[in-house]
């Protein structure tokens, strides 16, 4: 299996890019600046490009078998801008399988079923910019044709992988608060919470699904 990893120098991507390799399958990793790239590995493939240039996407693209997305938001519109360029490439290689990091915001809410949870009471954050961000990707997903499956985690802390977690579709466990990234302090090596769960999402597909996952 060959997987295109983004946000691949991130905090969870460093994780879904270890994990995939550890897993023993070919990776490719598009990122802007290689140099930040800490895995070394002969099944992962180093892509210099931007994901808001077309043609670095279907270069990336290029002999994958799915697509696993884990760019935040970090005060930009990167995200929502990224999307239709992806979509498109993953059309033009005929690509099927994309799973992406959201937030628990863009899930449905329980107190009020035709809202998302920013749009709710239900959230406390007082700035709605990020899963606002989220939201117009996800719309973009929903529209496509793509088997597509976001995984909406609520606060990401770094701490020991527990091993324990709830996973329910579209809305938010009851009482969930937070997952471990499973990152310990100064460790490079223990496996993530999220991206375990990532892993098997890709393994296990489902068309037009958002899965969020606490601890308990």
């Amino acid at each position: 299996m060959h997987i295109l990893v983004l946000g691949a120098t991130g905090r969870v991507g460093r994780q879904i890019v270890n994990y995939a390799l550890r897993d023993g399958q070919d990776v490719t990793a598009l990122v802007r600046t290689p140099e930040k790239v800490q895995a070394h590995h002969p099944h992962l493939t180093v892509f210099q490009g931007n994901v808001l240039h077309p043609e670095d996407v279907l270069h990336a693209t290029q002999g994958v078998d799915v697509v696993i997305s884990a760019l935040n938001t970090d005060g930009t519109t990167t995200l929502s801008e990224s999307t239709p360029i992806l979509i498109e490439a993953m059309y033009r290689r005929g690509i099927q399988r994309i799973i992406t990091v959201g937030t628990a915001g863009i899930l449905q809410s329980r107190t009020d079923p035709n809202v998302l949870r920013y749009q709710s009471s239900e959230s406390k954050r007082k700035s709605t910019r990020a899963a606002e961000e989220h939201h117009r990707a996800f719309s973009l997903l929903q529209s496509s044709t793509l088997d597509w499956t976001i995984v909406c985690p609520t606060y990401l802390p770094d701490g020991e992988r527990l091993g324990i977690y709830r996973v329910e579709r579209d809305v938010l466990p009851e009482g969930g608060t937070e997952i471990s990234v499973g990152i310990p302090p100064n460790s490079r090596t223990n496996s993530s919470m999220i991206v375990s769960i990532l892993m098997l999402v890709w393994v296990f597909p489902t068309d037009g699904q958002m899965h969020t996952s606490q601890c308990p």
